[in-house]
Parts: C-alpha cells; structure tokens; sequence
C-alpha cells in the first residue's frame, strides 16, 4: 500500500496543426479604410444636416424670442404704473372707510364746516386790485 507508484509521464502539448495559406492581408486593410471611410463621411453628412436644422431653426426663434421680451419689458412697465395706482386707492380706500376721519372727509366732499369753524377764504390781492381799477370810472 504504501508501495512506490509509478510517476505519470509529463503530458505534452497536442501538437499544432501546420499553417494553410495566409490570406490577403492588403486587401483587406484596405477594404475595412475604405467602409471606414465611406462611415466616417456619412456621418459628418448627418451631423451637418442636423447643425443646418438647427441653425434654420434658431434664425427663426431668435426675432421671436426678441419680440416676446419687448412685449414682457413693456408689461412690466404698465404693471408698475397699475401698481402706483393701486396703492393710491387703496390709501384713499382706507381713508375713506376710516371712522376717525369721517369728518375731514364729509367737510372736503361738501365744503361745509362745523359751527365751530370758520371758513378761511384766500384771495390774491393782485386780482383785487385789478377789480378796483376796472371798476371805477
């Protein structure tokens, strides 16, 4: 059991068949530069079909787009004007609903005052003064 085996001989590689002919390399070469080349052009073709597209279509969004900031620019300014105006009636809305301020507000709206006051009436003495000279003969 414990006996020598015998070593198993090395195993050697299968042997190589010879080589057949080589095939024509040259040819080959130059057919795979020339599908490469017939695909390299069609895609610079492509590419300068899709940058002529798109060079028509931003000759054409650009005046668009010009008129449409014209247009924001110009309701901007009409919303800033609308803006002023707004908060003109709403002062004067709030005025106007304003309890304490009934009384100055009926006093401007119908020129009558409290008994109280007097009305102060302002007159230009250069106006007078041309009265007085017109009148008298």
């Amino acid at each position: 059991m414990n006996a020598f085996q015998p070593s198993k001989p090395p195993l050697q590689p299968p042997v190589k068949p010879t080589r057949t002919a080589p095939r024509p390399k040259k040819h080959l070469h130059q057919r795979s530069y020339q599908i490469m080349a017939l695909e390299t052009s069609a895609k610079i073709t492509v590419n300068l079909v899709i940058i002529t597209a798109a060079v028509s279509a931003l000759s054409q969004l650009i005046p668009y787009h010009w008129l449409q900031q014209d247009k924001l620019r110009e309701i901007r300014t009409e919303v800033k004007l609308m803006q002023g105006r707004v908060d003109n009636l709403r002062t004067e809305f709030s005025r106007n609903f304003d309890p304490s301020q009934a009384n100055s507000i009926r006093q401007e709206q119908s020129y009558r005052f409290a008994p109280s006051q007097l009305p102060v009436v302002l007159i230009n003495p250069d106006t007078k003064g041309t009265e007085r000279s017109n009148s008298t003969p």
